[in-house]
């Protein structure tokens, strides 16, 4: 079984804004005919998403197998007490853990698959690291701006994305769920020997 982590910020604040891309890429995992969008993105009704662990969880299955979606509502700097909760509540180990967040340094709607590493910076990641350690997989969706003197990287990925990029975004989560898939399937390199 998998745990399939997106990051991001609860609360209609923050929906569709950057930072929470990874939010909204667990919807469109969690998306059928039957669930049309509610908000975000990609958004699922949320009936279909139960409180655990301090995140919203809902179960499923991709590429054949059973797969737990989970986005923390800790807000981002505290995902890593979220994640530490469901895999220990899962018994889930690192190698099966996939975690989807947003990536300033990529363009936009750009992926990225890694097996592990450090946490270039994002505070999520760092306190997924901080719980459980680096080895488990990350599906980086890019969210990269132009930047300039007077930018603020707060502001922009606090920031909502524009109908232009959502509609790249769309093909993104296609492709992203692709790669999840094949995660689950083959296993991380597989998939970045595809995807990357």
């Amino acid at each position: 079984m998998h745990l399939i982590i997106g990051l991001g910020n609860p609360g209609t604040k923050y929906v569709n804004t950057r930072h929470n891309i990874g939010f909204d890429i667990v919807d469109f995992l969690a998306q059928s005919e039957a669930a049309p969008k509610k908000s975000g993105i990609f958004s699922r009704n949320k009936s279909d998403f139960k409180s655990k662990h301090r995140a919203q969880v809902c179960e499923s299955r991709i590429a054949g197998k059973k797969v737990i979606l989970a986005k923390p509502q800790t807000f981002m700097n505290l995902s890593g007490e979220s994640v530490a909760a469901l895999a220990k509540f899962y018994k889930i180990e690192n190698e099966n853990i996939i975690v989807i967040y947003d990536d300033i340094d990529l363009p936009l709607g750009k992926l990225r698959l890694r097996p592990g590493g450090g946490s270039g910076g994002h505070n999520g990641i760092k306190s997924i690291i901080s719980h459980i350690g680096e080895d488990f997989s990350r599906v980086r969706i890019g969210i990269g701006a132009d930047k300039h003197e007077n930018f603020d990287t707060a502001d922009y990925v606090l920031g909502k994305f524009t109908k232009k990029e959502t509609e790249i975004l769309i093909q993104t989560a296609k492709t992203a769920t692709e790669a999840i898939e094949a995660i689950v399937k083959s296993g991380i390199n597989a998939a970045m020997n595809a995807y990357n």
